[in-house]
């Protein structure tokens, strides 16, 4: 098998990518087809991680991962647009940030793809970019389950006991542990018991033992509060809990609005488990296996820019079908504040911070299509004859802070009541 790396920079502010590939298919069988099947999110034949053309050449989008191009014979490993050869872009911190709201961890479902079933590719402990992003969902979500207590539930014991009945006799069990080995004072017993050590929450300390071994190994983030100290905030009460529990043991989880974190989180230990092959002595290991996965960046920043926002204007933030029910389309976010309501979109792409290149039109027709949109001036409170704000924002790594200004904003000279506002993403050196 021989892989390829694609570093994914956008330096010539354009919308893709593009890579000359014919030389990395000069070994191609020749029944193979010439170029190979696009590379599709979640089956949806819009969204495309990498497209092949007739040109010979391969197009990348705003997904970061690793993939077959033809399987068990060439992958493809491809980086953040933002890296370079001195810094990265800092994703997982992008996620924390989010993560620090209540309201995105329900937003997380669409964020990345793992494509179990398929061949696996091996890659070094830094080309893993979906290991560490998923233990830093499911450490945060784990933070929020504590930060409440751990659910109690009642759960199946089985004890041998002396002398003692309790519940229900184990027959079988009774025979063959205790009247076979003379022991007739011993009787197998199982009866329900309440409190934390339910299967929800062994499934959950199994997980966290497997993201224990393998926290040390994510080097760049090992003194970082979301990680290790987040971790050592959650551990302490998980003791009691047992981690001895086969994964297939929970079927499905009961729904409760106070502990509704429950369910997303036994998905992520679910996918952490599965990552891990259930064998806790591969996650210490400097080259790797993992199934083919990708990551949309553009989604990750939408969720960093809501988090921002959040911490800002808090509850005047709508985001999602429930908050903006527009009719046709779904902006990312809407502000009302007193005196302010504006359409806020994000746009994963570095053609805005161009002197050359002010805009790009279909993210204006994009923008002022919600602008028109009854749900939307309904959602906005506002009359139909006013104009809204429309507000596009936009990565920009020449920045010196993190945080959200929205006084620097900058009119589309173009366009009435157009603006663009640049945000820098963390980054690591």
């Amino acid at each position: 098998m021989s892989k390829f790396i694609f570093r994914s920079t956008d330096r010539h502010f354009s919308e893709h990518n593009e890579v000359d590939v014919s030389k990395h298919f000069t070994k191609i069988p020749e029944n193979t087809i010439v170029p190979p099947q696009d590379i599709i999110f979640k089956g949806n034949p819009d969204c495309k991680c990498v497209e092949f053309k007739s040109d010979n050449k391969l197009y990348t989008s705003y997904f970061i991962g690793v993939d077959w191009i033809i399987e068990k014979e060439k992958a493809i490993y491809v980086e953040p647009k933002l890296n370079d050869e001195s810094k990265q872009t800092d994703y997982l911190k992008m996620l924390f940030s989010a993560l620090k709201h209540q309201e995105v961890k329900g937003h997380t479902e669409d964020l990345y793809e793992i494509k179990f079933g398929i061949s696996e590719i091996e890659i070094t402990q830094k080309q893993d970019l979906l290991t560490p992003l998923l233990v830093v969902q499911f450490l945060s979500l784990l933070k929020e389950i504590v930060r409440k207590g751990l659910k109690q539930s009642y759960y199946k014991v089985e004890r041998n006991f002396y002398s003692k009945i309790k519940g229900k006799v184990l027959v079988g069990q009774t025979i063959k542990h205790n009247a076979l080995k003379n022991k007739p004072l011993n009787t197998f017993c199982s009866y329900d018991e309440f409190g934390r050590n339910g299967l929800e929450n062994r499934l959950l300390k199994k997980a966290l033992m497997f993201v224990q071994r393998y926290l040390p190994s994510i080097k760049n983030l090992k003194a970082e509060k979301y990680t290790v100290e987040v971790f050592n905030y959650i551990i302490p009460a998980f003791e009691g809990v047992s981690a001895d529990i086969e994964v297939n043991e929970i079927k499905h989880t009961n729904k409760n609005t106070f502990y509704k974190e429950y369910s997303e989180a036994i998905r992520l230990a679910k996918l952490i488990l599965k990552r891990f092959g259930y064998n806790i002595n591969t996650t210490r290991q400097s080259t790797i296996k993992t199934p083919p996965f990708w990551i949309d960046m553009s989604k990750l920043f939408e969720l960093y820019v809501l988090g921002l926002l959040k911490d800002k204007f808090s509850g005047k933030i709508l985001y999602g079908d429930d908050d903006a029910k527009a009719n046709y389309g779904l902006p990312d976010f809407l502000l009302i504040e007193d005196g302010k309501k504006m359409i806020i979109d994000t746009k994963y792409k570095q053609y805005y911070k161009s002197n050359n290149i002010d805009f790009k039109i279909s993210d204006i027709r994009q923008l002022s299509g919600y602008a028109r949109d009854k749900g939307v001036i309904k959602a906005l409170k506002m009359n139909e004859k006013d104009i809204v704000d429309c507000l596009i924002i936009y990565p920009d790594q020449s920045l010196e802070y993190l945080t959200l200004n929205m006084n620097s904003r900058q009119s589309i000279r173009e366009f009435v009541q157009f603006y663009q506002l640049a945000v820098k993403l963390p980054e690591l050196t």
